[in-house]
């Protein structure tokens, strides 16, 4: 059984490319995030989520089902121990809009497994991890994503420059 969709829309004052760099590139997503995402970001190719401490620690792990950039990307969401099997990944999509001088970036996290540690952490992380994303694209300053949070795998977000 799945849970329901976990849906997460937010308005960014940034452009659609700015944004698409933001959510792809590990030198952006280290900043707000404290993890990189890892991939050439083709249709087929895989994606990694690595942890920027001492031992690079892969956090995640998936497949690239779908890029049209900067206005849509699609990838399989796993465990790494759970990576050979298909039935425990989730899927995740980025719908990437401007608005104006805006962007809206929708984020949907499907076919999570009810009652799971991934469907847990993810209700707690999405809203952190965009909040932070968002804070970073309009202020070049990323907020403390994972204070708080027992499981926090990283170190406070490292100021830096906007994407």
């Amino acid at each position: 059984m799945t849970n329901p969709d976990f849906v997460y829309t937010v308005y960014i004052k940034t452009t659609p490319e700015k944004l698409w760099n933001a959510i792809t590139n590990p030198e952006f997503t280290r900043q707000y995030w404290g993890n990189e995402n890892i991939s050439d970001w083709k249709k087929g190719s895989k994606w990694q989520h690595v942890g920027i401490d001492e031992q690079r620690t892969v956090r995640l792990v998936g497949e690239v089902s779908e890029s049209i950039r900067p206005k849509r990307l699609v990838l399989t969401w796993a465990d790494p121990s759970d990576a050979a099997d298909k039935s425990q990944h989730s899927r995740v999509t980025f719908e990437i809009e401007p608005i104006g001088d805006m962007v809206r970036l929708n984020v949907i996290h499907s076919n999570l497994l009810a009652g799971s540690e991934m469907a847990r952490k993810i209700a707690d992380g999405w809203p952190r991890v965009l909040s932070s994303m968002k804070s970073f694209l309009e202020t070049g300053k990323a907020l403390n994503t994972w204070a708080g949070q027992e499981y926090a795998c990283v170190k406070p977000a490292a100021k830096g420059a906007a994407a």
